[in-house]
């Protein structure tokens, strides 16, 4: 209650910063807001580089990323024993942010791991004609769309039928994950519960170099 509410929606990054001095100045708190998450793609680096230079301190509260609220959506964990033990979070090059040299989909897909695709959903031919040649036409897809909104809606499919799947609404907003764990069929089960594992909660033997470990000091 009685906040000052700033929509900085239309707000260059000079207005935005000048919005913060200005109430910095005043003794007021500032709290930016962002969707998702400040790690990736918020443009939060250069917001803070410039107030760093103005002596304003800051503090950095974590959001939930779209492709860990996606993957909940789903059911699914994006890492499979014997199918993927890594996770590539990328994008596709837009209008304002180009890619690096060899931070292309071809590159990632030669891993043959999950991917998580942002911002592209408006790029699907794109997504498609990079990936179908590293991981086959019958690759499973998943689209969440507004992952943890009340409208969210999640589309399965495969690189094959993905844009036929789609609805043409649905132009933003919306992670693109591909990989075989998407399948959820035909991985290994995790060492790690296995009962014949030996771990520093459950050494197997008095030859275990975990059998003296004492679990309090841990």
């Amino acid at each position: 209650p009685g906040a000052r509410i700033v929509n900085t929606a239309p707000l260059s990054l000079d207005q935005i910063v000048a919005e913060i001095s200005t109430a910095h100045a005043a003794g007021l708190d500032v709290a930016r807001l962002h969707s998702g998450d400040l790690s990736v793609w918020s443009a939060m680096g250069e917001q803070i580089r410039r107030l760093k230079a103005e002596g304003i301190p800051v503090s950095v509260t974590p959001g939930v990323p779209s492709f860990a609220a996606a993957a909940a959506a789903l059911g699914t964990e994006l890492t499979l024993p014997g199918l993927g033990q890594s996770v590539v979070l990328t994008r596709t090059p837009g209008r304002a942010s180009s890619m690096p040299a060899g931070e292309s989909l071809e590159n990632f897909a030669r891993t043959g791991t999950t991917l998580a695709i942002h911002l592209s959903i408006g790029n699907l031919d794109h997504v498609v004609d990079s990936l179908t040649p590293h991981y086959g036409a019958d690759c499973p897809v998943a689209v969440v769309y507004r992952a943890s909104w009340p409208d969210q809606q999640i589309i399965r499919a495969t690189l094959e039928t993905l844009k036929d799947s789609l609805d043409e609404k649905i132009s933003r907003t919306a992670l693109i994950l591909v990989g075989p764990v998407l399948k959820g069929e035909g991985f290994d089960e995790s060492c790690l519960y296995s009962t014949d594992y030996d771990r520093r909660y459950r050494p197997q033997s008095a030859d275990s170099p975990w059998s003296s470990w004492n679990h309090g000091d841990d």
